[in-house]
């Protein structure tokens, strides 16, 4: 990396969504460029800067939440019209700020539609942002860069016949979702870069040589998430930028190339320390006021509004949740609920500090109680918690900023019954298939919406075919699900038995709900058992090894004390002890994962048994035993003899 860029703050609005801000195209023989931004509250800002500071050009009044925002004009023209989506709405303004109009209608116009699907695109994770290469598709106009929600980059081919994929970047590094791409000469030499925003703040800028090798060579962490990112000219001519929007109510903030203090940055300062004087002044004229209102009988209190920005997504590479929050303000307390079994998991950039509550589970179905306490000034707090296939229900977030008087929002979250499933695009055949099939008087909206409820990544909306297959694995075990369903008919295929188990009995519950009979059959694959066996095998082994070198370390470090070195050691302790703060670490971030293994073991073998309508609870004592001894052979003719 060998780029220097400096942040500049040029404005700050309310909260803006994905692609909600545009650098509208220079005219003219001036080079720089206006800005273009919506936000939640349905404010559009256009503003550009001279002599270092942003003076606006029009500012709409608040309206519907703006999701959307994209320029236009006649073919020929210069792209300059403002178009911005609200809700079935769209609206668009000239660059002075004229309206040109509005739409409602959810008809579609100048479409052609075709029932035949040319090829599908096959990408390593679920894509949440597409933009053409070099913003024209690159030489024959048919490239396109991807980015997917857990932080993975691509570039694909389209041609008439299949897809080409030019390359792929995996997420090595855990970084935050892909939310914003662009391509701009940031470096100039003459080739345009990758401009890369991500959900944690991060922003990136990728060079790419002639054998398609990406190098990057500039990041930088923002502390909200990067909703927008283009490459222009705003604050100064001749100096390239690379604008950004982040997420809460900081339109932050150009990144430009590296400029020298002269006396009229040294001038903007002492503006800026003027400024920050007068407000804290009215700040504390703000206090007073409102002390002396709220001691008066008549007063009424109103309780002060805030945006939160949230994101709740399975994450593939370690089998958890991510929930991201963001606040325009800075958060004091976040206290979570649930009314489910979860794990609360370590995440670096967390640094807030987290107490648990003891919780009465039993009559109040309450098995988490847990605060986060903030530092001062965070607005975006990260956490991971893991669930359990089986139970779900509600996980409860009640978020308190530092606002006066004090206020909280609660979201809420729901766990799924098969929560740690991930669609994919396709399951190995070969594998052996346990069968779930349901017949019975229900319409194919039913049977979709109770798919949607135990099953996450799909579609709220009913499928526009008579039936649909979705594929799923399971992201901590690599087992699969196969669901085919149309009206009046559901076929269920997974080679985890308790994966059959826990759809029956949920889809038997939601459909006694609405008083619908089914007629419930199974087939149940023998050998399906075994197969789950030794997919946990690895996973199995691993956490017992990793379990037995953390109880090791504490002795081993009381002999290296005692002799003065571990020279006498064999090399397998020398190794534990040299590796120490690694498996220490490791075995932090993973609560509770040997003993997952076990409850998923144990479901397994109450499941296979409770097909054959025995009940095989009093044995489970049994197979403890042999899982403190483990061995997989031993493991497997305990369940075939059982």
């Amino acid at each position: 990396m060998d780029v220097v860029l400096n942040h500049v703050d040029y404005l700050q609005v309310g909260v803006t969504s994905q692609k909600t801000t545009r650098l509208l195209p220079a005219i003219g023989r001036k080079a720089n460029q206006k800005v273009a931004v919506a936000d939640s509250d349905g404010v559009i800002t256009c503003f550009g800067m001279k002599k270092g500071e942003a003076v606006p050009v029009f500012r709409t009044l608040p309206g519907q939440r703006i999701s959307r925002l994209e320029l236009g004009g006649a073919p020929g023209t210069p792209q300059e019209k403002i178009f911005v989506s609200s809700g079935s709405e769209v609206r668009g303004f000239t660059k002075k700020g004229t309206s040109l109009g509005r739409t409602s209608s959810t008809e579609c116009f100048g479409c052609s539609s075709s029932e035949q699907l040319l090829y599908g695109v096959e990408v390593p994770g679920p894509p949440s942002v597409l933009e053409l290469n070099n913003k024209d598709g690159g030489t024959d106009g048919d490239e396109i860069l991807y980015g997917t929600t857990d932080g993975r980059l691509g570039l694909v081919k389209i041609t008439e016949s299949a897809p080409v994929v030019k390359w792929e970047m995996d997420n090595e590094k855990k970084k935050g979702g892909i939310l914003c791409i662009d391509t701009f000469d940031i470096l100039g030499d003459g080739v345009k870069d990758i401009l890369v925003g991500r959900d944690d703040g991060t922003v990136e800028i990728y060079a790419l040589d002639a054998s398609n090798e990406l190098s990057l060579r500039f990041e930088h962490v923002l502390s909200e998430s990067v909703t927008s990112i283009q490459g222009g000219c705003v604050g100064k001519e001749n100096y390239d930028e690379v604008r950004i929007a982040s997420c809460c109510s900081l339109h932050s903030g150009p990144l430009g190339l590296k400029r020298k203090i002269t006396s009229r940055l040294c001038v903007c300062v002492c503006v800026c320390r003027s400024e920050l004087e007068q407000l804290q002044v009215k700040v504390l004229q703000g206090r007073e006021k409102y002390q002396q209102s709220s001691q008066s009988s008549t007063a009424v209190s109103t309780v002060p509004a805030f945006s939160v920005n949230d994101k709740f997504t399975l994450c593939q590479d370690d089998a958890s949740y991510s929930l991201a929050l963001e606040v325009q303000t800075a958060i004091d307390n976040l206290l979570l609920q649930s009314d489910v079994p979860i794990d609360l998991l370590d995440v670096d950039k967390n640094s807030a500090v987290v107490s648990f509550s003891e919780c009465d589970s039993e009559p109040n179905g309450n098995f988490l109680l847990a605060t986060y306490r903030c530092q001062a000034n965070t607005t975006r707090l990260e956490l991971k918690v893991r669930s359990i296939e089986g139970q779900y229900g509600t996980l409860q977030a009640y978020i308190t900023p530092r606002l006066q008087p004090k206020t909280c929002q609660v979201r809420q979250y729901q766990i799924k019954p098969l929560s740690l499933h991930q669609r994919t695009h396709s399951i190995a055949q070969d594998r052996p298939m346990n069968t779930l099939r349901l017949v019975g008087q229900f319409s194919f909206a039913e049977v979709h919406s109770w798919v949607v409820f135990c099953l996450p990544e799909v579609p709220e909306k009913t499928p526009a075919a008579e039936s649909v297959t979705f594929y799923f694995q399971n992201t901590f075990l690599g087992t699969q699900l196969e669901a085919t369903y149309s009206k009046g008919e559901g076929n269920f295929k997974s080679d985890n038995i308790s994966t059959i188990s826990i759809l029956k009995d949920v889809l038997s519950k939601e459909a006694t709900k609405r008083k619908i009979n089914l007629n419930i059959s199974y087939d149940v694959n023998e050998n399906s058992v075994s197969h789950t066996l030794m997919m946990i095998h690895p996973k199995l082994e691993y956490q017992l090894l990793l379990s037995k070198k953390v109880q090791l370390i504490d002795a081993l470090k009381e002999l290296q004390v005692h002799e003065g070195n571990a020279d006498f050691l064999i090399p397998e302790y020398r190794s534990i002890l040299d590796e120490s703060a690694r498996l220490l670490d490791e075995y932090k971030k993973q609560p509770a994962h040997l003993e997952r293994l076990y409850g998923m073991i144990t479901d397994l073998f109450i499941d296979k048994f409770k097909f054959k309508g025995q009940n095989v609870k009093t044995k489970v004592s049994a197979l403890l035993e042999i899982l403190d001894n483990y061995d997989l052979n031993s493991l497997i003719d305990f369940f075939n003899e059982a």
